[in-house]
């Protein structure tokens, strides 16, 4: 069963509740953390963007197309259509000679507010580019294109990226295929659950590539993992926790849709996957800072900076303050 992770008070009454469950994994890959179910497949979605990338990366399409770091980056990302996504994104489609209209995604408004505004004062209409997803599917599409592999159907489970992709998470995560469930995500594209054991694990191998066996999935991974370290608000965007996570550069972290979030820390030998379970992320920033706080984090200003971003208090819509979320879990 889930545990109760967070709570929402207002004028000191419990409104609100979230539940959900964490794993945390050490360098042998044992679990030193747990709370609630961590054994149940939880969807990625978003998540596993950058586990999603590795065979990209391995099969040498950034240099056969000149890409770099922050087309990388890109294909990590849950971009908000903020400038700096759509200029790198422009990048890739004119290196790899894609139009967008190759994209499966369906044509979206930015996630970004400002950038949305500033769209639709400009008389702007809805992208496939502008879809948050764009970034791995370019990514994919161009791997596909270098291998005169069918582009039409690169989302199809049976289309050899996709196959690669699955075999990939199954090595990265230690966990089967058998143990994977396959769905369909918001985008179109393949979609697997996985116990948070093997999420927490695929992660702590993003942060340390020592643990990984084989040698080009290890510099891929370490390619992976800088790239989005350099260039965290490609990856998210303004104000999202896993941009913030990154500044400090011994975190590699990525949130997905209804409420999976995962991350790791180099230096510690520690990955982290957590699920809430009602799918809300407006939790994460006060869990994670939590779970930092818990295991003894030492670079407290990490954690400064993310609560001082989230603050627990909650504001009313002329910003008086009416209540708070307090993380309410420990690990025994």
């Amino acid at each position: 069963m889930h545990e109760r992770l967070v709570v929402e008070t207002r004028n000191g009454w419990l409104e609100c509740e979230h539940r959900g469950s964490i794993c945390g994994i050490d360098r042998n890959l044992h679990i030193s953390y747990a709370l609630g179910d961590i054994q149940s497949p939880m969807f990625l979605r978003s998540a596993g963007k950058p586990l999603q990338a590795i065979p990209v990366v391995r099969s040498g399409v950034l240099e056969h197309y000149g890409l770099g770091d922050k087309e990388l980056a890109l294909m990590t990302a849950s971009h908000r259509g903020e400038p700096y996504h759509l200029e790198t994104m422009e990048h890739i489609m004119e290196q790899s000679g894609l139009e967008e209209d190759r994209l499966i995604c369906n044509p979206s408004y930015p996630l970004n507010e400002e950038a949305k505004e500033l769209l639709l004062r400009a008389g702007g209409q809805r992208r496939r580019a502008y879809h948050n997803c764009a970034g791995k599917h370019f990514g994919v599409l161009a791997w596909s294109k270098m291998m005169d592999w069918d582009l039409a159907a690169y989302t199809e489970p049976d289309h050899p990226a996709q196959v690669e992709i699955a075999r990939t998470l199954s090595e990265m995560s230690n966990m089967s295929c058998e143990q994977m469930r396959a769905g369909t995500d918001g985008c179109g594209f393949p979609v697997y659950a996985l116990p948070l054991q093997g999420i927490a694990a695929a992660y702590l191998k993003l942060a340390c590539p020592d643990l990984i066996e084989d040698a080009s999935t290890r510099q891929a991974v370490t390619r992976i993992r800088k790239a989005m370290q350099r260039y965290p608000l490609l990856v998210g965007g303004t104000k999202r926790i896993d941009s913030i996570l990154m500044e400090d550069d011994n975190i590699i972290a990525k949130g997905g849709f209804k409420g999976i979030f995962a991350f790791a820390l180099r230096r510690e030998g520690l990955g982290f996957a957590f699920k809430v379970a009602d799918g809300s992320d407006e939790e994460w920033a006060l869990i994670v800072a939590s779970i930092l706080d818990q295991i003894g984090y030492e670079r407290t200003q990490t954690i400064e900076s993310i609560r001082r971003q989230f603050p627990a208090t909650l504001t009313n819509d002329n910003g008086k303050t009416v209540g708070e979320q307090k993380a309410v879990f420990a690990f025994n």
